[in-house]
């Protein structure tokens, strides 16, 4: 049932995209392990304050990304097999998947989009309700442990405050942010805020950039399966 001339092009074609892919899923299962062992997300969002755990928003992309990443690469391995043995049972299967495959993903990137700004702001939102109970001068119960919540958030991050200059700020700055010096402050923004923006926005570009390499990838891979799935058919073997 050997197929020939274009079609047997097209089939080790297919096997090369088919590698690419699994090697991709490879690549996103450790970016996303790192991006959920990496020492600055995880030590923002393991935080708690009054009874409230940080945000895990971040996450959720991440599980997903492990998920994907693990999927792609049982895929892809069945995608070159069955291209190899030239099966149009297994290569009908991989084509299944990698729709399946592919209809998840544009779900996840149009939630994605929709939620890009989500997690920095509930991040800064907890920062701000800790920051609130450190500066306050009535001497809140809660005082100390807002300090040392705030203490995570600028030392993995190398901030100081919401980017305001207010009495009320410069009077507790010294406690805050005792590796601070005034100079730090006259040179750039050390506004937590904007590092939290920023920290997440990077994050979530990798992840948008991987996706959109992969579902590239997918789209070759679904026409070679459709043209070597017919080319198999038509092959004089195949009567």
């Amino acid at each position: 049932m050997a197929v020939a001339g274009c079609t047997k092009c097209i089939k080790y074609m297919l096997f090369f995209f088919n590698f690419i892919f699994w090697l991709a899923g490879g690549v996103i299962l450790g970016v996303a392990l790192w991006l959920r062992h990496d020492s600055q997300t995880s030590n923002l969002l393991i935080l708690q304050f009054e009874g409230q755990q940080a945000p895990s928003t971040f996450y959720i992309s991440v599980y997903i990304l492990i998920a994907v990443g693990a999927v792609m690469m049982l895929v892809g391995f069945l995608g070159c097999y069955g291209a190899i043995q030239e099966s149009q049972c297994l290569l009908g299967t991989f084509f299944f998947f990698l729709v399946i495959l592919f209809a998840c993903e544009v779900a996840a990137a149009i939630w994605g989009f929709m939620n890009r700004d989500t997690i920095s702001k509930e991040l800064i939102n907890f920062y701000d309700s800790a920051y609130i109970k450190a500066v306050d001068v009535s001497g809140s119960p809660s005082k100390d442990a807002a300090i040392k919540v705030l203490d995570v958030f600028h030392a993995t991050l190398d901030c100081c405050g919401k980017g305001d200059d207010t009495p009320l700020f410069q009077q507790v700055v010294g406690t805050l942010c005792p590796r601070k010096s005034q100079e730090d402050f006259q040179r750039e923004s050390q506004s937590c805020h904007t590092k939290l923006t920023e920290l997440f926005s990077e994050k979530l570009y990798l992840i948008g950039l991987a996706a959109l390499v992969v579902a590239v990838i997918m789209i070759f891979e679904m026409i070679f399966t459709m043209v070597l799935c017919c080319g198999i058919r038509n092959s004089p073997g195949a009567y």
